[in-house]
């Protein structure tokens, strides 16, 4: 028997986030609304991954709400299930440490991420780099050259979950400037 898909998952999961990133705006030049970094992910999961795995594209769409939101893991369970609050937990950096602290520790722990979480993980990073034409406000080229190098540091330490991502990330990261 085939499991139903569940596209209610999907749509609770983006109508949660945005919710949770209602004020808040990215980086960029013009401080585009952030829920757009989270939809940009389900994207490239889904149209370019082809992942259509409704907790994926779920997390996806919370990959940032713990680490940047008041949203805890017992709530996200709670409301989407275990699964999805695994992986989004396994996606947040811990905010009570220093930047370079939980910048090293995402290269520590990438070879040990879950293949669900690693396909998260690497979609972040290409969107991420993707967003690096227009830069944070006040990012100057040393500081941009280091997020990518950091980035493909992470990156070369995950499993290799999925060849397209990775196709796509390293597209992503020859656009180094």
């Amino acid at each position: 028997m085939t499991q139903a898909y569940d596209i209610g998952l999907v749509i609770r999961a983006v109508e949660f986030a945005a919710k949770k990133h209602r004020m808040q705006r990215r980086k960029d030049e013009d401080a585009s609304p952030y829920i757009n970094h989270p939809i940009a992910l389900m994207h490239v999961l889904c149209i370019d991954g082809g992942i259509t795995n409704p907790t994926i594209l779920a997390a996806a769409a919370l990959h940032d709400t713990i680490e940047d939101t008041e949203t805890t893991r017992e709530e996200l369970e709670a409301e989407f299930g275990s699964a999805v609050g695994q992986l989004v937990v396994e996606m947040t950096d811990d905010k009570s440490l220093p930047k370079a602290e939980r910048k090293r520790l995402q290269i520590e722990h990438a070879p040990h991420t879950s293949p669900e979480g690693t396909v998260v993980k690497l979609s972040d990073k290409i969107c991420n780099l993707r967003d690096m034409v227009g830069p944070p406000h006040g990012w100057d080229l040393e500081r941009q050259r280091e997020y990518f190098d950091w980035a493909k540091a992470v990156v070369d330490r995950l499993p290799r979950a999925n060849a397209k991502l990775l196709a796509l990330f390293e597209e992503a990261y020859q656009a180094k400037p």
